[in-house]
């Protein structure tokens, strides 16, 4: 008998972001990750990945390095997917597929800001600890992305 804890293997957070589309949606490339996200020290483009791929490597503060390709990426409809590929230390579970979509909030209360949707959707692998700490890692990150886009 296992002793895991069944869980959802996907993870959604999101938040609205008292800033323009046009200003949160800037930074939404993975090469520009570091403008905002304050764990990521450096984020750049792999050098030598195939050319009909984008591959940048995201270096943590904690040591942590991940290179994420760029699966889909949509400037009309404010969207980028992307999956990782290698981890150093090597990730606890298979695989996961991140999305991060913008919506321009066009009435109300909050009118011209920009709601954000970041999902993550893992391998069947991933365990509890594991969408939890998605979950907070996304958390902070859109907490970042807020900031930063608030001063642009």
């Amino acid at each position: 008998m296992s002793s895991a804890i069944p869980t959802a293997t996907s993870v959604v957070e999101s938040a609205v972001i008292r800033a323009p589309l046009s200003h949160v949606w800037h930074y939404i490339k993975l090469q520009d990750f570091s403008k905002f996200w304050h764990t990521i020290d450096k984020s750049e483009f792999v050098k030598g990945a195939a050319e009909e791929a984008d591959i940048v490597k995201w270096s943590f503060r904690d040591g942590t390095v991940l290179e994420v390709k760029q699966e889909e990426h949509s400037t009309i409809n404010h969207f980028i997917t992307y999956s990782v590929i290698t981890s150093q230390p090597e990730l606890t579970y298979s695989s996961v597929l991140s999305t991060i979509r913008c919506y321009a909030v066009t009435s109300g209360d909050l009118e011209g800001s920009t709601f954000v949707e970041w999902s993550g959707n893992f391998s069947s692998d991933a365990d509890a600890g594991v969408i939890q700490d998605a979950k907070f890692k996304r958390r902070e990150a859109l907490a970042d992305l807020a900031k930063v886009a608030m001063k642009k």
